[in-house]
């Protein structure tokens, strides 16, 4: 059974390198229509499929009082505008399974959050409305164990699902990165690294603060190794200017590390394609 699919024109799991990237979260309808034609025209620039990632709400932020988003309305309604504006596919997360129907009308794929990787509810409403889910890894969770994620939206009546390497737990406030993954999971789904993530040290912010810190120098390493090692999308968020972002800033690659980043990623995967391409 071929595990590659179609969101219009844009193949998942096809020849093509693709990417998914943004900002963590929708900052303002400004910002976000901002973000997604700055990256969109480098990924015409380089003939590289794109969707874009942005989350209308985090509701696994570390503090209380850290920024969320605008909320499910108007955060759709930002969505929305980005796709038809920006001539993008659009992609954001879910936390709730009531609210995956309304999501599910307005973007093109329902991404599903790690820490929410194993929930039964959120998957099969996913599985039943989204045009195509996106399950994140959870950091606590096998590559191994990831098909019975896969096999809980196939068998709510959705093929189109793919998945996304993050990084796992290493003891307290680190992430590490096991590139078996990326082979093993590519047995029951397309897969995608999420290079930014990967490189989150999270609740591990300066002087104490309730956020989470990063790594972001190596973004382009772990991407490279992954792009290597056959992955076939790459996940990253993407800031104008991260130590600005309202979430997540201390591990999000600069909008300007953008292009040189992805020419280097197309050049690897010119050059490792014959031996990537069976599935």
């Amino acid at each position: 059974m071929s595990k590659s699919f179609k969101i219009d024109s844009l193949a998942i799991g096809g020849p093509s390198l693709f990417l998914i990237a943004g900002p963590c979260v929708i900052e303002s309808e400004e910002h976000a229509l901002k973000m997604a034609h700055a990256i969109s025209a480098v990924t015409r620039k380089l003939a590289m499929p794109y969707i874009f990632k942005a989350s209308y709400d985090k509701a696994n932020r570390t503090s209380l009082r850290s920024f969320r988003g605008p909320g499910l309305e108007q955060g759709l309604r930002i969505l929305r505008k980005v796709k038809e504006q920006a001539c993008v596919a659009v992609l954001t997360d879910v936390h709730e399974a009531a609210d995956v129907e309304a999501v599910a009308q307005a973007v093109d794929v329902v991404q599903i959050p790690a820490f929410l990787c194993r929930q039964t509810d959120l998957l099969i409403a996913a599985g039943k409305h989204a045009r195509a889910v996106n399950i994140k890894k959870g950091q606590f969770v096998s590559p191994f164990d990831m098909q019975h994620a896969v096999n809980k939206v196939r068998e709510s009546g959705n093929q189109n699902v793919f998945l996304t390497e993050r990084g796992s737990s290493f003891g307290y406030n680190n992430l590490v990165v096991d590139m078996r993954s990326l082979a093993i999971m590519r047995h029951f789904a397309p897969v995608v690294f999420d290079a930014t993530h990967s490189v989150q040290l999270p609740s591990a912010g300066a002087n104490g603060q309730a956020v989470s810190g990063g790594q972001p120098e190596f973004i382009p390493l772990l991407s490279r190794a992954a792009v290597a090692a056959g992955v076939d999308g790459i996940f990253l968020e993407v800031h104008d200017n991260p130590a600005q972002a309202k979430s997540d800033g201390a591990n999000a690659l600069d909008l300007k590390n953008l292009e040189p980043l992805l020419t280097e990623l197309l050049a690897i995967r010119n050059a490792v394609q014959p031996a990537s391409a069976p599935r």
